[in-house]
Formats: C-alpha cells, structure tokens, sequence
C-alpha cells in the first residue's frame, strides 16, 4: 500500500493507494508539502 501524506493550511490528508503507478502521479499533480511512503504489512 502507498500512502501520501500532505500538509497543508493546519490540516493533514492521508490519501491511501494499492498501485505505485497511481499514487506517483498522484504525488506529482499534488501541491504543498508532501510524503510518499510504502507501507510493507508483514503477517506471520
């Protein structure tokens, strides 16, 4: 899963994807300061 965290005016969004492809261009075309991370779930 890819999660991009923006901050912007006192408020956080948290936009969650499934596709790496989609949460890049996504990542792009967003304005302000902003994270893209990887989140790795690991089950035993």
């Amino acid at each position: 899963m890819w999660v991009i965290t923006v901050y912007a005016k006192n408020k956080i969004n948290m936009l969650e994807f499934d596709v790496e492809g989609e949460a890049r261009a996504a990542f792009e075309r967003i304005q302000g300061c902003k994270i893209l991370s990887e989140v790795i779930y690991f089950n035993d």
